[in-house]
């Protein structure tokens, strides 16, 4: 009974990630070209002295390592649920 409820559990899951992901890929805004904006004015004050590219490199980072945590979170996640299963089931 356990196992069944696991299954379905597993199902809707993973259903609910298909879509999510799905609805995340297709429902995209279109960009307004402001990445050539940002590469002229940090290209332009790095040039000068100034510091704005390496804050604009720093955000970037910033900004990337966050799906890479929750991704990380989740995997970490279902591995330790398939572990306790796994004991469980000894």
């Amino acid at each position: 009974m356990y196992l069944w409820h696991l299954i379905m559990f597993s199902k809707k899951l993973l259903t609910r990630l298909v879509l999510l992901i799905a609805i995340s890929l297709f429902a995209t805004l279109p960009a307004e070209a402001q990445c050539a904006m940002c590469k002229a004015i940090a290209e332009s004050n790095s040039q000068g002295g100034g510091e704005i590219a390496a804050g604009l490199n720093s955000g970037i980072l910033y900004l990337m390592v966050f799906p890479y945590l929750i991704i990380a979170a989740v995997a970490y996640a279902f591995y330790r649920q398939r572990k306790l299963n796994s004991q469980e089931k000894t």
